[in-house]
């Protein structure tokens, strides 16, 4: 993204530059000096905070515990799994020395924690009474990639990572389904973005994992966003980093995991969802401002208004700013906070001063009403909460209208190269060699199983039990 500032293209022109002159234009992000790297500015970084309150809250209220680990991992630690280390090997950026000197072993920076801190797991962990481990760290990390595009895909990204500890299978699955119920309802309650939950494939599940739960969001482009994932580990790093325990009989057994995480990969969805040609459009739960008071004129009395406006809306609870920049100019303001994405805009003027009143206008909609000032503030947490399921509905309506079941491959393929794509529901077994055919075929990958019903598999003609959701992805 360039420092000069540009017109905002169309989205339905440019996607691509849509997307990345809106974060410029926003003040949400920029580039950072090396490669892959972003720097997340005011704007954007309030959005992920309030993001992470809103996880961290349900985190705590569960009983999980937040902590942090080292950045940099010992290279054999991510060895002694081998699928894991397999599955990141080309995404690793390796530390080989430090203090000018060759390190006598390489150092990893921390693409995804698990190693590190099961290491620290089969220390802490003795007995049955020790268990379960609930534990989150909210971290940055690093896996080095070929294309990146700001939110969506950096090398370097924020989230947090989820890693429990039980005494039971059972336990695992249910924690590891928790995460994804959470994920789910913060998508939808915050980001109001409307998704698919289901099992990843086994050529597409976590490295290490026995499965992986996924919720996927399908964008404008028509394309897949794996949102957030869930996994259930079983024992495989438990017997890898001995973490044991003596159970209530006073045998040794091995603890259960799971790990999950969510990152700011989210917030490139919802820009990407939500925004039009204007610029962004924000939920009103993860709008770092949600009212903007804009005076019509840089006048004492309009001022006075204003700001008493603004003190009474916050006293309820609510985000709000007062722009009386004297140094921009009435008609470059509405389009600055338009292209923010307020979810809504108070206009004053002397009309609206001598009649109590305010002009109102929706960013969801652009649908604009004159309300008497004190309705208005009686009123307004009730319009927020409306434009919040507005949005989430909206988004509802989009993935159901751009799911089509089909039941043959050649359907299938014409889906794949149709010019309004979507997610495509179909009948599959899960088979890797398939699914790597496909994949060449269409450059659609399986993104999550949403049923168990039997149907006819869409790929073979075989009689199978598996309803999937298949797309092309980011």
């Amino acid at each position: 993204m360039a420092t000069e500032k540009k017109l905002l293209p169309k989205k339905t022109d440019s996607l691509s530059d849509w997307y990345t002159t809106l974060i410029q234009l926003a003040d949400l992000a920029e580039y950072g000096p090396s490669k892959g790297s972003m720097i997340i500015k005011p704007y954007g970084y309030a959005i992920w905070e309030l993001a992470q309150k809103a996880l961290d809250d349900r985190f705590k209220q569960h009983g999980v515990q937040n902590g942090y680990f080292p950045l940099l991992i010992p290279m054999s630690f991510l060895e002694k799994e081998k699928s894991h280390v397999e599955g990141f090997a080309p995404e690793l950026a390796v530390v080989t020395h430090g203090g000018g000197e060759k390190l006598e072993e390489s150092l990893v920076i921390r693409p995804t924690s698990e190693t590190i801190i099961y290491d620290s797991f089969s220390r802490w962990v003795q007995s049955w009474r020790d268990l379960p481990i609930l534990f989150n760290q909210w971290c940055n990390v690093l896996r080095w990639e070929k294309r990146t595009m700001p939110f969506l895909r950096t090398s370097e990204f924020l989230w947090q990572e989820g890693h429990t500890a039980h005494a039971t299978h059972q336990e695992a699955i249910e924690l590891q389904k928790w995460a994804m119920d959470t994920y789910k309802a913060v998508y939808e309650d915050y980001y109001a973005l409307y998704g698919y939950v289901g099992y990843k494939s086994l050529s597409e599940r976590f490295a290490g994992a026995d499965t992986t739960l996924t919720i996927e969001h399908l964008m404008p482009s028509g394309k897949a966003l794996q949102s957030s994932t869930s996994h259930d580990l079983g024992q495989n790093f438990a017997k890898v980093f001995n973490v044991s325990f003596q159970d209530k009989d006073g045998g040794e057994s091995f603890v259960w995991q799971t790990s999950w995480g969510l990152s700011t990969r989210s917030i490139g969805g919802l820009i990407l969802a939500h925004g039009d040609d204007n610029g962004l459009r924000l939920p009103p739960r993860l709008a770092p401002v949600q009212i903007v008071i804009v005076p019509v004129l840089i006048a004492e009395d309009l001022n006075q208004y204003a700001h008493q406006l603004a003190k009474d809306l916050q006293a309820n609870g609510l985000r709000v700013t007062v722009d009386d920049r004297d140094d921009e100019r009435f008609g470059f303001k509405l389009n600055k906070w338009e292209v923010k994405g307020v979810p809504l805009r108070v206009e004053i003027g002397k009309r609206e001063v001598e009649n109590n009143q305010l002009t109102v206008v929706r960013r969801w909609d652009g649908r604009k009403e004159t309300l008497g000032r004190d309705q208005f503030v009686q009123e307004v947490a009730d319009r927020l909460d409306t434009i919040q399921k507005e949005m989430l509905e909206a988004s509802k309506q989009f993935v159901q209208a751009h799911t089509k079941k089909v039941s043959k491959y050649d359907e299938f393929k014409s889906a794949m190269r149709a010019s309004e794509k979507g997610f495509v529901e179909v009948f599959w077994e899960d088979n890797p060699e398939a699914e790597a055919k496909i994949k060449e075929a269409t450059k659609a990958t399986s993104r999550c199983r949403i049923g168990d019903e039997e149907g006819v598999d869409f790929y073979t003609g075989k009689t199978v039990r598996g309803r999937w959701i298949f797309g092309q992805s980011y």
